[in-house]
């Protein structure tokens, strides 16, 4: 059944015309029904709840409070059909294929995660809809593009963070600041796998000494053991490729048993809200994965307007990407003068775009320039890596103290 709180509803107008797809630009609808199974409930609704959700009602509220989307000369309200996929990629699955042959949507958008996005990235190749895999990472990208010309990426490869951090570590070894004793955790899906493996061969390529290494299974909250082993071997930097349940446990254990290397870094969940609101003053100097460049005043408008329309500040890692790709999906409708499915892919392909990242492209499919690490300082979670890129924060080394 549809959300309780995002029911089958006409966003911005008040009736709702049924029309078969697809609708070309000279027989268009009288909206534009867009469609999305997201994690409401389950252990990924944290994860989607903060990132992914919110954007949605943003750009959907923002767009109808405009006029709609201009298809030829006409502005057409978007109308919005929503389910819970519960954290299930069987339901979600399900979700989608409702959402094409029950519901008939023009287009839907993705869930949150790289482990529903693959399990519904068949069910959008077959029907033809592009997918806007924006919170999936995976080292299998180009592969999966390959198979599934539609698909696009917009947070990169896990390799691709790996590198950042690891190129972070480098940096700071050769300044002196650590020798380079590091442990690392990672939770067993395939975010945190393909993560794991990735960091694991670039520190033993750079001669680091990974002193620990061990996965955990995904929603595992008792991480005191694997805290305690970790502290045994006194490492310099301690890294979790972790999600979002497991990266607060994990920041609260490390408090609770008193383990604070110099350098702290936990993966997804570590830029959300919730984590500055849960830990306060402890957050300072804890990295993570991604981050925003506070000193653009096109990221500081779109972090205004999220907090001020949703009631929350956005994920200062994937919510402004989840932003932009709604940006590009509505340029490419624009500039294609049509929803029929090939014109939009050929334009998101081949376009410039405006958006609160600045203006992108998808090269390849795949938006290529995000920020592979930041860190809490002074209440803000900054860009940091790359160190050579306009916008970067200096690193804070050592992390503060737990107060």
């Amino acid at each position: 059944m549809p959300s309780t709180s995002l029911t089958r509803a006409l966003l911005g107008i008040g009736a709702c015309v049924a029309l078969s797809l697809p609708a070309m630009a000279d027989d268009l609808p009288e909206s534009i029904r867009i469609g999305y199974a997201v994690s409401d409930t389950g252990p990924y609704a944290g994860g989607a709840g903060t990132t992914i959700t919110p954007n949605y009602k943003l750009w959907v509220e923002e767009v109808n409070q405009a006029g709609g989307i201009r298809v030829g000369d006409r502005q057409l309200p978007i109308e919005v059909v929503a389910y819970d996929d519960r954290s299930s990629s069987e339901e979600a699955v399900r979700a989608v294929e409702r959402l094409i042959n029950q519901d008939e949507v023009h287009f839907v958008l993705p869930p949150w995660g790289t482990a529903l996005n693959l399990a519904v990235a068949p069910v959008l190749h077959r029907a033809g809809y592009p997918h806007l895999a924006v919170t999936a990472v995976s080292d299998r990208q180009q592969d999966l593009m390959d198979r599934w010309p539609r698909l696009f990426f917009f947070l990169s490869t896990s390799s691709h963070y790996a590198e950042g951090i690891v190129t972070m570590l480098e940096e700071l070894r050769e300044s002196g600041e650590i020798e380079g004793r590091v442990a690392m955790v990672n939770v067993a899906d395939q975010f945190g796998i393909e993560l794991a493996n990735a960091a694991r061969a670039l520190l033993q390529e750079a001669d680091f000494d990974v002193v620990y290494s061990q996965s955990y299974p995904p929603g595992t909250q008792d991480m005191q053991g694997i805290i305690n082993s970790a502290r045994q071997r006194d490492p310099e930097a301690f890294l979790a490729f972790s999600y979002p349940p497991e990266t607060i446990a994990i920041t609260d254990q490390a408090q609770t048993l008193g383990f604070n290397p110099p350098l702290f870094y936990t993966a997804v969940g570590t830029a959300f809200p919730l984590f500055k609101n849960r830990f306060g003053d402890n957050v300072e100097g804890v990295l993570g994965i991604g981050g925003v460049d506070t000193d653009s005043e096109v990221m500081v408008d779109y972090i205004e307007r999220h907090t001020e329309m949703t009631g929350q500040a956005p994920d200062l890692w994937a919510s402004a990407p989840t932003y932009a790709s709604l940006q590009v999906l509505q340029q490419a409708i624009e500039r294609a003068g049509s929803i029929d499915h090939e014109q939009v892919v050929a334009e998101m392909e081949n376009g410039t775009f405006d958006t609160v990242l600045g203006e992108i492209t998808l090269e390849g499919r795949a938006y290529w320039e995000g920020w592979q690490v930041g860190q809490w300082q002074d209440g803000v979670f900054r860009a940091i890596g790359p160190s050579d890129r306009e916008g970067a924060a200096e690193i804070v080394l050592p992390k503060p103290d737990w107060r």
